[in-house]
């Protein structure tokens, strides 16, 4: 292995169902390197060893570095671990804590973050959330807005963005959503069954956390056609859709009190921007979220901090459908701007 082959962009997500993995990250620059981690439970003595996979891309004349994902389980709950990718002079060290056994008495401190972007303020809010002693973050979608840039830029963006979150995604696991400037990234999905990286559900401390994706099908409505009126046929339901019917049964309050969903999108928003493109999936899905009694949906996408009362607007059994208050709904919570170089959005 060369000397000088950094090692960078490392961050790290929840690897498995109910927080005893985590899956690792990170960047080379020259050349593969190692695909392996080493830890243990004190700084220095690595007694274990995970394989990971490598892959890079290219995009126009951009081309990445070697992008490393290693999967690290059955790991003991509440535990510092402390681990170091690479070898020799390009080596790097790091820990994360894990989370306390699944428990409904279980405290646990999550940190929140949308539409982070890369700017000052964006290291703003960073800091903030770090000095915070988050355990955790949530992350509701929009990361780096690379795509904001042309061609080779993109990749450039990528990467800084992963060098400018590592002081924390390195340590503490970021629980992904998609936002629409991003479509990929490691997810823990197939823990719970789901099809896509896109949606997924962990369990952490006393809390099941549900991910789903504003940009993927929720169903499809097929229509027959007669004259000038039509009827509906059939509805084709979308494996997004499945799988949030299977995974809301999976959920027990005795064990996970908290129920939370993360999405970019808001279902409610009364701001001027992006108003109203989180319709189609409340038709579809917040009756689940009020039978289900979700406790809090969080949102990004617009960039203004709103918080709503418990209110629903599903149909009756009289057959009205307008919006009421609702101790079976959620609070929704736009959580407002990380700080990308989009700006504030104005009512």
């Amino acid at each position: 292995m060369a000397v000088g082959n950094e090692n960078s962009a490392v961050h790290i997500t929840q690897g498995d169902y109910d927080g005893k993995g985590v899956i690792i990250s990170w960047v080379t620059a020259n050349e593969p390197g190692s695909n392996k981690v080493r830890y243990g439970l004190s700084e220095g003595n690595y007694n274990f060893t995970a394989e990971g996979t490598v892959q890079n891309y290219t995009f126009y004349n951009y081309k990445s570095g070697y992008i490393h994902q290693c999967l690290v389980d059955g790991l003991q709950y509440d535990t510092k671990y402390y681990y170091e990718i690479g070898h020799g002079d390009s080596s790097r060290k790091f820990w994360f804590q894990t989370p306390p056994k699944i428990d409904p008495d279980a405290s646990y401190k999550f940190g929140i973050i949308g539409d982070l972007g890369q700017t000052y303020n964006s290291l703003s809010t960073l800091e903030h959330c770090m000095q915070t002693g988050a355990q955790t973050i949530l992350f509701v979608g929009d990361l780096s807005y690379a795509d904001r840039y042309d061609n080779h830029d993109v990749g450039v963006r990528w990467d800084s963005w992963g060098r400018f979150v590592e002081r924390s995604a390195a340590y503490q696991p970021w629980i992904w959503s998609a936002g629409n400037h991003e479509i990929e990234y490691p997810t823990p999905y197939p823990a719970s069954k789901s099809s896509s990286p896109l949606w997924y559900a962990v369990r952490r401390a006393s809390a099941h956390i549900i991910v789903l994706s504003s940009y993927s099908p929720f169903e499809i409505v097929l229509y027959e056609k007669f004259a000038y009126l039509s009827h509906v046929m059939a509805v084709k339901y979308t494996p997004q859709w499945k799988w949030l019917e299977q995974e809301l049964k999976k959920v027990d309050r005795e064990k996970t009190p908290w129920l939370i969903v993360l999405m970019h999108a808001p279902i409610y928003n009364s701001n001027d921007a992006h108003f109203m493109e989180g319709e189609s999936m409340r038709v579809v899905f917040e009756s689940w979220f009020c039978h289900y009694k979700v406790d809090v949906i969080f949102a990004g996408h617009v960039h203004a901090y709103e918080r709503s009362y418990r209110i629903s607007n599903i149909m009756r059994s009289n057959g009205s459908s307008n919006i009421v208050p609702d101790k079976s709904a959620p609070v929704y919570i736009t959580v407002g701007d990380g700080g990308n170089q989009e700006g504030l959005a104005n009512r």
